[in-house]
């Protein structure tokens, strides 16, 4: 049977984190939210409410449930404090393995023998992050997609150490979710990043080959293939600079050059130019 799942922790409260919570919370747990700048807590649960507010005018929640997911939310200024109860973590932090690595051994610590692990790494290796951890076999990815609380894909990564129960574990809290997982051995990059990371970076040397414009590249895949979005329009929600540090790792490590990433996506980085989040990416953000 798998375990029962009623209080979260999420660890990073930026794009990704606040999302995170947000769905825990519609799922009717107790959600306690933490970031090491405890500036960034405050905005992060105005966001939520903003997402809620859109959910209201859009039909698909009541003003009781945005109400009671709020309550269900606490903003977690101590690491340790937030932790101590959890049966569940989720990390949403920053895209370094060395990073994950020194707060997952901190979790360890300070988190119940038996608390679940996860990480939501787009491309990082699991058993990385668990090498070394009392209780490895907790350690499970958990890679949400932006916008957390529309999108419904959750990959589930599994390394070798992975317990069934923790991995049936996230599993349900996923679809409690209104989410629908896949489950995925840890591997570069897992299923979504390596073929997103693929489509992403073409799309990016079609821009610098003058095959078409942004918009009409985006548009082929939207109208052709069916997308929700394009791959232009994707990058720039999740962040040049999250998708210049795939692609460098998937790089490295699978050895392809279909991995490589083009020098208008660094040209950008480089620039500050890294999507929504700074107002210009491939598109421009600005109101």
């Amino acid at each position: 049977m798998a375990k029962a799942v009623a209080e979260v922790v999420v660890i990073g409260a930026g794009t990704m984190g606040h999302g995170i919570a947000q769905v825990c919370a519609q799922s009717g747990r107790r959600v306690a939210l933490h970031d090491t700048d405890a500036h960034a807590l405050a905005p992060a649960k105005e966001r939520i409410a903003a997402n809620l507010e859109g959910g209201i005018r859009r039909g698909k929640i009541t003003e009781q449930a945005r109400d009671s997911t709020l309550e269900r939310i606490v903003l977690a200024e101590d690491l340790h404090d937030a932790t101590t109860r959890a049966d569940l973590v989720v990390e949403a932090i920053v895209e370094d393995l060395d990073v994950k690595r020194q707060l997952f051994a901190r979790l360890a610590a300070a988190a119940p023998a038996d608390a679940i692990l996860a990480s939501n790494t787009s491309s990082l290796s699991i058993a990385g992050i668990a090498e070394g951890l009392p209780h490895p076999e907790r350690v499970v990815g958990m890679h949400f997609f932006n916008p957390v609380h529309i999108m419904k894909l959750v990959e589930v990564v599994v390394h070798e150490g992975t317990s069934d129960a923790a991995r049936d574990a996230v599993l349900e809290v996923a679809r409690s979710m209104g989410k629908d997982p896949i489950v995925v051995q840890d591997s570069p990059g897992f299923a979504s990043s390596r073929l997103g990371v693929v489509l992403g970076l073409e799309a990016m040397r079609m821009v610098e080959q003058g095959v078409a414009s942004v918009e009409d590249i985006d548009k082929a895949m939207k109208l052709g293939y069916g997308h929700p979005m394009g791959p232009l329009q994707l990058t720039d929600l999740v962040g040049l600079d999250v998708r210049l540090a795939i692609a460098e790792f998937l790089h490295s490590t699978l050895k392809s050059d279909q991995y490589a990433p083009p020098r208008i996506l660094r040209d950008k980085v480089a620039a500050g130019k890294l999507g929504k989040k700074s107002g210009h990416g491939f598109y421009d953000w600005k109101d």
